[in-house]
C-alpha cells in the first residue's frame, strides 16, 4: 500500500518532519516493498493555504494512509473526504514511521491535531492606512452551553470511534 510520511530528507533514514502543510518533503513508501519517492512540498512556501494545497496534492499522487506528526483541520478535511486516514507519528525517521504503522502502533487522527492559525493581530500605527485591518477579524465570540455540548458530543463519537478501531487492532494482533 503507498502511503505517505512527512519528511525533513528525501531518504528513509530522514527525519520525520512534525507538520504536514508545510513539510519540506513527502515520502511516498510502498509499504510491502518499502520503495519510496521524495517528492518535494509543493506547497510548502504558499502564501496561505498550504494545508489544503498539499491534501490535495498527497490525495492525487495516490496515498492511501497520511502519516504526521501534526495536520490541520483544512488539511485533515481533505482527507477525511477522500477517505485517507491520517495517522499521528510522534517522532523519529521516516523508515521508524513506516514500521511503527506496518505494526499498527499509530493512533488513528480522529480530527485536526492542531487548531487553524490563529488570526493575525491588526499592525501596529497603520500609517497612511496602508494594511490596516488586513487578515484580521475580531475573535469568535465563545459558544453557547448548548454549542459547547454538541461540540463535547462530537468529539466523544470521535473518540469512541478511535477506541473501537484500536480495539478492533488488537484483536486482529491477538493482543
Amino acid at each position: 500500500m503507498k502511503i505517505v510520511v512527512t519528511s525533513s530528507g528525501a531518504d528513509l533514514d530522514a527525519q520525520a518532519h512534525p507538520a504536514f502543510g508545510r513539510c519540506p518533503t513527502y515520502l511516498f513508501v510502498d509499504t510491502a516493498t518499502m520503495q519510496f519517492e521524495a517528492v518535494e512540498n509543493p506547497a510548502a512556501n504558499a502564501a496561505g493555504g498550504a494545508g489544503i494545497q498539499a491534501a490535495q496534492f498527497v490525495v492525487e499522487r495516490g496515498a492511501r494512509a497520511v502519516v504526521t506528526s501534526n495536520v490541520g483541520p483544512n488539511a485533515f478535511q481533505v482527507f477525511q473526504s477522500a477517505g485517507v486516514p491520517v495517522y499521528l507519528f510522534s517522532g523519529g525517521t521516516v523508515r521508524q514511521a513506516v514500521e511503527a504503522y506496518q505494526a499498527g502502533r499509530l493512533p488513528v487522527a480522529g480530527g485536526a491535531s492542531r487548531p487553524a492559525h490563529p488570526p493575525l493581530p491588526p499592525p501596529i500605527g497603520g500609517a497612511g492606512g496602508v494594511g490596516r485591518d488586513r487578515g484580521w477579524s475580531a475573535p469568535s465570540p465563545a459558544p453557547s452551553r448548548e454549542e459547547e455540548i454538541a461540540a463535547l458530543r462530537e468529539k466523544a463519537g470521535e473518540l469512541r470511534r478511535q477506541v473501537a478501531e484500536v480495539m478492533e487492532r488488537l484483536d486482529r494482533l491477538g493482543a
